[in-house]
């Protein structure tokens, strides 16, 4: 399937009465695909996505097309809608440790490459806390300074250990035996029933 074909059956697949904030329609999705304006048309359809809760076929098709245009960010960001869809996802205000502070010294790369552990508040077999690991997406920023403070996306690898987590509840991240950040979770959204 070509790229105009994912685009045209990913739009098919919002509501027509759905605007983005910036009062964009499908209809002007669909002017943007006559004119061959795919990569418009993709970011326009990611807005979208953002905005409600289209189903998995969308993500796919956007995926695809993505894949397709070599366009890395907003591939990696529709196959990481999907594996949200699939499995899970949680949504957490982070706040990272000062380099002062941890051994983190570099900025994380927002676009779900960090795999972190989280302690979550599961014991261990043998009393200590154990932890889970969690891939991080960082919401509109492409990377997260030591010190600084973003909206992120988690990714349970393995989501059962997460069902316990709730709204307001604080978590931490480690990338070693020490803290690296404190997060609050904002939203707990399940897997999606087929």
């Amino acid at each position: 399937m070509d790229v105009a074909e994912l685009l045209e059956e990913a739009s098919l697949l919002v509501p027509e009465e759905t605007a983005t904030e910036n009062d964009i329609t499908v209809r002007d999705i669909w002017d943007y695909l006559v004119h061959d304006e795919w990569e418009i048309a993709l970011g326009l359809l990611e807005e979208f996505g953002d905005a409600g809760s289209p189903p998995l076929a969308f993500w796919e098709k956007l995926a695809a097309a993505a894949d397709q245009f070599r366009l890395e960010r907003s591939a990696a960001w529709s196959h990481w809608r999907c594996s949200e869809i699939r499995n899970g996802a949680i949504r957490a205000e982070l706040t990272l440790r000062p380099a002062a502070e941890a051994r983190r010294t570099t900025p994380i790369s927002g676009a779900g490459v960090l795999r972190p552990m989280w302690d979550i508040g599961h014991p261990s077999p043998t009393g200590k806390r154990a932890v889970s690991i969690a891939m991080l997406w960082v919401e509109n920023m492409p990377t997260l300074e030591p010190g600084g403070r973003a909206t992120v996306r988690l990714l349970p690898l393995t989501p059962s250990h997460w069902t316990h987590v709730q709204p307001g509840q604080h978590i931490t991240m480690h990338e070693d035996s020490t803290v690296a950040g404190t997060a609050v979770i904002l939203e707990v959204h399940p897997p999606a029933t087929a």
